[in-house]
C-alpha cells in the first residue's frame, strides 16, 4: 500500500507559520488584507470564496468581500479592481474563477502584480518562466510544498502532468523542470494515454471530470507517485481523477480527494497574501 500524502496535516503546519508571520506584520503596523471578488451567484464559486475567507480569518488575515452581479459590464469590473489596486490597505486581490462568458479572461491582468495572490497575471507568470518567481499560482505551489514535506526528490524523474492550463499544468511544469524533472504534458487531444502513462515515475492529474478521464490501476507502474488535483461530484460525493483504492495498491505516494491538494491550495493563497503584505511593507519603508 502507498504512503498517504496528507494535505490537511501539512497545511495546518504551514498555517502555524503563517499566523506567526501575520503577528510580526501586525506588530510592524500592517494588517494583511485579502479582497475577494465574486461575479454572479455560482454556488460552487460562492462556497470556495467563503472557505477562503474563513481560512484567512483563522490566521489573522482581514478579508473584504465584493459580490458583483452576473451581468456586470467588464468596465465596471475593471473599475472595481482598479480601486482595490489603489487601496494601500488591501494587499491581495482574488478574482474568483470561472467568470461569466462575457468577461474576457485577460481581466486577471488588471490586478496589480504585487497584489496578484493567485499568481495569474502575465507579469507573475513571466517571472515564473524566467525562474525568478514571486507570487506563484496556488495549486502548483501547494504541490511543491507537499513534495518538500515528504522529501520527494523529483530531480531526474519522468513526470506526467495531465493538464495544460495556466492555473495548474503550465506553471507546475516549469516549477518541476526548475528542479530538474523531465516533464511531459497530456491533455484532451493526447492519444494512447493508457499505454504512455505507465512509463512515468510521477503522475499529476487535474482533469476534474471522471466521465472524461479516470486514472486506473492498469495505467500506472509500480511505485508511481500520484498527485490528484481533480474534483468531481457524483451523487453528492466528492471524488478525484484517480481510482484511489485500486491505484493506491501500486503507488508509493498518493494524495486523497478530499484532503490532499485541495487544502494546500487554500493555504497557499494565505501564504501569498502574507508575502504580498510583506512586499508592500518593504516598498513603503524603502
Amino acid at each position: 500500500m502507498s504512503k498517504l500524502i496528507d494535505g490537511i496535516l501539512v497545511s495546518e503546519q504551514i498555517k502555524q507559520t503563517i499566523r506567526k508571520e501575520v503577528s510580526v506584520l501586525i506588530n510592524k503596523g500592517i494588517r494583511p488584507c485579502l479582497a475577494t471578488i465574486l461575479v454572479g451567484d455560482n454556488h460552487a464559486s460562492a462556497t470556495y470564496v467563503k472557505n477562503k475567507q474563513t481560512a484567512a480569518s483563522k490566521v489573522g488575515i482581514l478579508t473584504r468581500d465584493f459580490k458583483l452581479p452576473e451581468n456586470i459590464e467588464q468596465e465596471k469590473l475593471v473599475s472595481t479592481i482598479n480601486e482595490l489596486n489603489k487601496d494601500n490597505s488591501v494587499h491581495g486581490i482574488l478574482v474568483q474563477l470561472p467568470l461569466p462568458h462575457h468577461i474576457e479572461s485577460s481581466i486577471t491582468n488588471v490586478v496589480n502584480y504585487e497584489k496578484d495572490v493567485d499568481g495569474l497575471t502575465s507579469y507573475n507568470l513571466g517571472l515564473l518562466f524566467e525562474g525568478t518567481p514571486k507570487l506563484i499560482p496556488c495549486t502548483p505551489l501547494g504541490i511543491l510544498q507537499l513534495i518538500d514535506f515528504y522529501n520527494i526528490k523529483v530531480n531526474g524523474m519522468d513526470v506526467a502532468i495531465i493538464n495544460r492550463s495556466n492555473l495548474v499544468g503550465k506553471p507546475l511544469g516549469i516549477l518541476l523542470m526548475n528542479r530538474d524533472a523531465t516533464v511531459t504534458f497530456f491533455h484532451s487531444k493526447s492519444r494512447n494515454l493508457e499505454d504512455k502513462l505507465r512509463n512515468f515515475d510521477c503522475i499529476i492529474t487535474a482533469v476534474g471530470d471522471r466521465k472524461k478521464f479516470t486514472l486506473k490501476n492498469n495505467m500506472v507502474r509500480d511505485g508511481v507517485i500520484i498527485f490528484d488535483v481533480g474534483i468531481s461530484r457524483t451523487n453528492g460525493k466528492i471524488q478525484g481523477d484517480v481510482d484511489f483504492q485500486a491505484v493506491s495498491e501500486k503507488a508509493s505516494y498518493i494524495t486523497p480527494v478530499p484532503g490532499g491538494v485541495g487544502p494546500m491550495t487554500v493555504t497557499m493563497l494565505l501564504k501569498n497574501t502574507v508575502l504580498a503584505a510583506t512586499i508592500s511593507y518593504r516598498n513603503y519603508n524603502n
